[in-house]
């Protein structure tokens, strides 16, 4: 069986219905494991206390989705700090040991936004297109040889009715199983840039 690692990002999941419940549709998924990145690590991240089993969670993984909320057109902070520790880590201090052994492994971003779609547009509220939003993203996927998919965002996270978070649930599991058996035989291949 694969293993699909989930890293979840979010400051405050007591606060988060929506992060929540895609989070607990996913982890229902055979080989699918979910890590509360804030829970795992509340503290912070830091590269000499934790970028060691960061990487080696990495590395066990057959794929990696990074979900969290879209805040103030960027990651929470801890997300970036995990980049910042890990990456930083897997892709210039050790790269023969990890980083090569990472590339690879298919990605995809899950991403929870308040506003609607048409805000995300040129002359809309936010002014840019999500896909831009989540550019330096994949600008890091690239560099690191990571295998991009086009992302799955769930806009008005914040103000849906339980009917419609539990559809946008089921949307994201299915989203889910779509890509692990789309992408059960990419890693250890170059992803196409």
């Amino acid at each position: 069986m694969t293993k699909t690692l989930i890293l979840l990002f979010h400051p405050d999941l007591s606060r988060s219905k929506a992060n929540v419940a895609l989070a607990a549709a996913a982890a229902k998924l055979s080989g699918v494991e979910v890590v509360d990145m804030q829970a795992a690590c509340p503290n912070g991240i830091d590269m000499v206390r934790d970028s060691q089993r960061e990487a080696a969670r990495l590395l066990a993984a057959d794929r990696i989705v990074l979900q969290f909320p879209i805040q103030w057109y960027s990651t929470p902070p801890l997300m970036k700090e995990w980049q910042d520790a890990v990456l930083t880590r897997m892709f210039y201090i050790a790269y023969e040991a990890e980083g090569h052994k990472l590339e690879g492994t298919p990605l995809l971003i899950a991403a929870t936004a308040g506003n609607v779609p048409a805000a995300y547009q040129p002359g809309g509220r936010n002014m840019f297109p999500m896909i831009e939003l989540l550019a330096p993203l994949r600008a890091t996927a690239h560099r690191c040889g990571l295998g991009w998919t086009s992302p799955f965002i769930l806009y008005q996270a914040d103000k849906l009715e339980s009917a419609a978070l539990k559809a946008a649930a089921i949307d994201y599991a299915t989203t889910l199983e779509r890509w692990i058996e789309a992408t059960s035989a990419i890693k250890g291949r170059q992803p196409d840039s």
